[in-house]
This record gives C-alpha cells, structure tokens and sequence, in this order.
C-alpha cells in the first residue's frame, strides 16, 4: 500500500488549509472572474478536460461548446437571470450546457432525472422555467410532469428520439465556437446566481436551493486545494450531476487545478474498478452507501491495479471505513460535510476514522459552527431563562447551526436560501446567542469530541424518541451492518398503539441466511434497550436515492403489518426473549395493546 505521507505536500493537514486558503482568497478581489471565465482561461490547453464513453472534451472543447451554449440561447431571447432547466443524463456536455447558459447570465436548474408527474413538475414550477432542455431518453418522464406545470417554458430535445421537440444539440453546432464577443459578453458577477440545485425532499417536496457563481468558484478552488489537484490528475465520478457534489464541486474542483474529469453515467460496483483503471484515474468521489455496495461486490480483478491516491466524498460509514481504506489499497480519505444551501462546512483531511470534519484552532473563530442542544419532540433548540439557545457539551449531539455572514470574505459561508421566501425564512434561527443574530439551521444532529473532531449522529427528522431516549437511526445501522452477512439495513421509527413516541424497525439486506439468535445477541451487546429494534424487515433490496441514501418514507409509512407488507417481519418477543415471526395473531396482539414493549 502507498502511505499517504509518501506523497509529497499533498496530503499533510496544514498544507492542504493553506492551499485551499490561497486559492480562494482572492475571488472577492475578481469579481467578473467566474467559473466559465476560467475554462476559457484555460482553453488553449488540448489537454483532457471532461472524459466519457459517450464524448471527450479537451480544455479547448469544452471551451467552444459552452459558447456554442451561450450564443444559441443568446439567440432565443435569454435575458439575465432567465431560469433553463437542464433534464440529462451524466454526460460530458451536461457541464457544458450550463457552463454556457451561465457564462451569459443564465440561471440553471438542474433537475433530478429520477423524478416524474407531480414532483418533477413542482421543480419546473418553483423556479419559474422558460426553458427546458431534455435528453430524449428522459422526454417520458417529462411528458407525465407537462399537465401539472403552472405554465409550460419552451422545450428543446437532446437527442434524435423525442422527434416531436426541436433539437438543441444539433442546432447548437451551427453557432460560432469562438469567445464571446462585444454585446455577446454580458456582465456577469460573482454575485449573481449560476444555478438552482434541489434538496433531496426529504422534508416534504423538494425545494430549490440558489447557487451564486461565488460559491461555485469558492466550492471549485477549496476542494483544488484541500485536495491538491494537479493537472497530471483524474478524477472518476459516477454520482449524479444534477447533485451539488456529483455535478458542480468536483467536476469544478478537478477543472480548476487543471486536470481530466472522467464521468460515467451511472454507479456500478462491478464495473468501478475496471473504469478506474482503464481511466487511469488517481481520485474518484463517493456519497452515501458507494463504498458499502463496493466492499460487499464480488472481489474485482483489477481492484487492486489502480494509482488512487485519495478518496473524496461524504457519508462513509464508520463501521466500514477501515475495511474500505485497506482491502482496495486507498491511501487516503478525504471525508467533509457541507450543505448545497451553504451555512456550514466541514473538512476531515485529516483522514481521521468515521469524522466529518476538523477546524484548526487558528481558524476556529472563521469556520467553527456550533452544535445546540435541541427537544426532538418539537425539533426546537432548548433555550435557557435569558430565551437563547444552550449549546453542547463535548461528545454531547446537537444540531448543527453556522453563522449567517454576508461580507465578501464569508463566501463559503454565505447561506443564499431558496426561491421560496418562506423556506428560506424557515432556515433562519435568530436571537441564538444574542439579540438579533442570525443562524443557519442544518436540521443535522452532530457531536464533537474533545479533539475538536466533528461527526455525524443523524438528520433530525430521523432521530426518533423511545422510552424517554432519543435514538439516533445511524447508530443503530452501525451496529447492525456490523454483524456478518449483513450488508445494508435502513432503521426507522414505527408507532405502537398505547406508547409514546415511536420504536425501532430495520429493514434488513443479508447475503446469507440469517442467524437471528446470534443477530440478537450482537445487538443486545452493543446497543441499549431502547435502541434495540422490535422489528426486523428482511428484503431483496432497499430503494437508495439518486445519491445512494436509503428511502425511508416508504418503509415508514408500510410499518410492519404482515397482511400488508410481503417481507418476512420478525418481531423481538419480550417475553421469549427471542426473535419471533409476526404474524397475524401476534399484530392484532401487539396492536391491541396486549403485548408491552
């Protein structure tokens, strides 16, 4: 294995702070210098830009295709501030597009490709569209979205198969590739927006967080430096690009330290670490369960002829995390927290076991978020007799809050809300530690340790309360992944007639039958009563997000009833001591009130 110190000036802690220090600190000093402006920079370079199966773009292509971009819409009436909605697959030229429509004071949205009907819609809907690109193969699932848009933008196909929408693709190779010139060369700040990128929804439907060209050049050069891109780098990326991480830092970050992208257009554990080789690459990103899916695929015959020296993403599972790093030889993981809608940032690369992230003492007082003890029956912070907000102890979880800043120097710190006023006021807590300051809610529950370390505990709407306890659904995941033959679970709260708050369910993936004695056994040795699950869901499979999270409302919402739900669902009997089958006699039982938990 190579040892990340034997890499020299790039891994070090203190060197990659500073790094990312420099190249951002002088954005604010630019302010016309923009994320497009610094591919056209670079656009005598030949060198490899963006890689795919599909197309490659050298610096240079890139470069002409994105203006290609700019004059088409320039020449379909785009004023500034116009919203394009961009429904793609993962593509070289899905970077293009919106570098393009950007470069000309366009503001793209970019649209989850999983979504159709009513909640694709509410996306178009919320941005106010008037214009949609969308690649043939997606032209059904836009057209079930159409009859519940509030007004419908003008709509351009990508692609030859959706023969009833005018083509963009090849009517954008008839526009001159050079740079823009004269009129064409609109005025575009680092102040004004650049993108609306949606949250997951996991708290209703999505909204539609705003991104300012600000952020993408503080997000593009941070990440260059924390992770000390070179132009001798590749990056492998496989998460979506209509995603904040997949779609505009890394791609961002790799581009602006000069080295090659290689995007495939979908995640698959069999065939990652023959991409990664056959690319050459030296980095690759991950999110959520990316790494869990590799550790558990068949061993790969090329696992181990790669030249990665790094790892970047957020979402490795602690109980994973040294198993992943040694058995595919990964020198070093670069784990870091931070929210598409900005407020906090975290940085881990210090590559310390299952953290998010670390802030050096001498920058505490610029980066430090606080953590607020919070009542999870109301999701409100606790406040003391003065009416402000009581923060953590060490090792003690809290929510996650960040200052709200808005001078020039506080970019990666700005939080610039929704295009809903209202969610965006949601966000805001005030009179925190003052009168009349202004905080950022995360809705994320962390803790900090006496070294200053951050980590993740859980999203405050999974948390649930049992018996008194506030248990965190991740920890409990941990315990059970950590027992042989299982390979994904999913623990969520369920309601029991007759109790308080909610008790714990596991949806569980296994590669083995399951020794569920020995299971209950684990259990009751790593985790307290009342974090224990009372019901256990054995699945083929558990539905993952675009960004590999595990979809709960589903499995929330089905509960354990065994006359609705086809899994078998075992039950942990109090009085057997033992996990038994539910069945119907033993529901009716449980929901009559006969059996306490």
């Amino acid at each position: 294995m190579i040892a990340a110190a034997s890499i020299p000036g790039r891994t070090t802690a203190s060197a990659a702070w500073l790094r990312a220090l420099e190249k951002t600190s002088t954005i604010p000093r630019h302010p016309e210098r923009i994320l497009p402006t610094v591919i056209e920079e670079m656009s005598g370079q030949s060198s490899p830009a963006l890689l795919s199966d599909r197309e490659c773009l050298s610096y240079e292509a890139l470069a002409a295709l994105s203006n290609q971009y700019a004059r088409w819409f320039l020449a379909q009436g785009l004023a500034k501030g116009d919203v394009v909605c961009l429904l793609m697959t993962n593509r070289p030229e899905y970077f293009a597009v919106w570098l393009g429509v950007t470069s000309v004071g366009g503001v793209v949205a970019l649209l989850n490709t999983n979504l159709s009907g009513a909640s694709l819609a509410h996306c178009i809907n919320v941005v106010a569209a008037k214009h949609l690109i969308v690649e043939d193969v997606l032209a059904g699932s836009l057209a079930t979205a159409l009859p519940h848009l509030a007004v419908l933008p003008k709509l351009w196909a990508h692609g030859a198969n959706a023969a009833s929408l005018p083509r963009v693709d090849t009517d954008v190779r008839q526009q001159r590739d050079g740079k823009l010139q004269g009129a064409e060369r609109r005025r575009v700040s680092i102040e004004d927006r650049a993108l609306c990128i949606f949250t997951s929804g996991t708290t209703g439907l999505p909204k539609a967080a705003n991104v300012s060209h600000a952020r993408i050049m503080q997000w593009s050069n941070w990440f260059a430096g924390m992770m000390g891109i070179e132009p001798a780098d590749r990056m492998y990326g496989c998460l979506p690009m209509y995603h904040s991480v997949g779609g505009v830092l890394t791609p961002g970050a790799v581009l602006a330290g000069g080295g090659s992208m290689v995007i495939r257009e979908k995640f698959s554990a069999s065939q990652f670490w023959e991409d990664v080789c056959r690319w050459d690459c030296t980095l690759f990103q991950y999110i959520g369960e990316l790494c869990r899916y590799l550790l558990h695929a068949a061993p790969a015959t090329r696992q181990f002829d790669h030249r990665i020296r790094m790892a970047c993403g957020n979402g490795l599972a602690p109980e994973i995390w040294d198993d992943f790093k040694e058995r595919f030889r990964v020198p070093q993981i670069f784990e870091f927290y931070a929210a598409t809608e900005g407020g906090v940032s975290l940085f881990n690369i210090e590559g310390r076991r299952g953290a998010i992230g670390h802030i050096p003492g001498y920058l505490a007082h610029r980066f430090s978020p606080a953590l607020l003890q919070i009542d999870l029956e109301t999701g409100q912070p606790q406040r003391d007799e003065r009416g402000f907000c009581v923060q953590c102890a060490a090792n003690q979880p809290g929510e996650a809050i960040g200052k709200m800043v808005q001078e020039t120097s506080g970019i990666g710190s700005r939080f610039e809300g929704y295009t809903d006023p209202q969610a965006t006021s949601a966000k805001i807590l005030r009179d925190v530690f003052e009168p009349g300051d202004s905080w950022i809610r995360t809705g994320d529950l962390m803790r900090k340790d006496a070294s200053g370390f951050y980590y993740f505990v859980d999203r405050l709407g999974d948390t649930f309360r049992w018996k008194g306890e506030n248990v965190a659904t991740l920890e409990v995941a941990e315990a059970i992944c950590a027992f042989p033959g299982i390979e994904h679970t999913a623990v969520y709260g369920v309601t029991i007639p007759g109790a308080d708050g909610r008790v714990g369910m596991a949806a569980i993936v296994t590669s083995a039958a399951m020794d569920l004695t020995g299971l209950r056994k684990h259990l009751t040795s790593r985790l307290p009563a009342y974090a224990r699950p009372a019901f256990l869901r054995f699945r083929n499979d558990i539905e993952i997000t675009g960004t590999l999270k595990y979809s709960k409302a589903d499995l929330q919402r089905q509960g354990y009833d065994p006359g609705t739900v086809s899994d078998t669902i075992y039950f942990d009997d109090p009085q057997s001591q033992a996990f038994v089958p539910l069945g119907r006699e033993l529901y009716e039982s449980i929901q009559a009130g006969d059996i306490r938990l």
